[in-house]
């Protein structure tokens, strides 16, 4: 299959670093897995998870990690990353 057309988009720097991260730990560049994600879409003729509007319990959680990860952020990076790892396995329950 020839790949001729392109997809430009902006996205927040941390989350770009965050997810290129994981794609690393997966040994995917960022256009693969993009390609993958395209993919899933066509397989499952729809996103290939659940989209739902969050309740307010989760809005609550979701608020208050932005808030430390944006305070982690400003005094180290590497507690921002810290946090990341530490609220990984909560959105994992979130997506599920």
């Amino acid at each position: 299959m020839a790949m001729t057309d392109r997809v430009n988009t902006r996205i927040d720097a941390r989350l770009k670093q965050a997810a290129e991260r994981i794609f690393e730990k997966l040994g995917l560049s960022a256009g693969e897995a993009i390609r993958l994600f395209y993919a899933q879409v066509d397989l499952h003729q729809g996103l290939p998870f659940d989209v739902k509007v969050p309740n307010e319990e989760t809005l609550a959680a979701m608020r208050e990690l932005e808030e430390r990860l944006e305070a982690a952020y400003r005094e180290d990076a590497s507690e921002s990353e810290r946090l990341h790892e530490e609220w990984e396995p909560v959105d994992a329950e979130v997506t599920e």
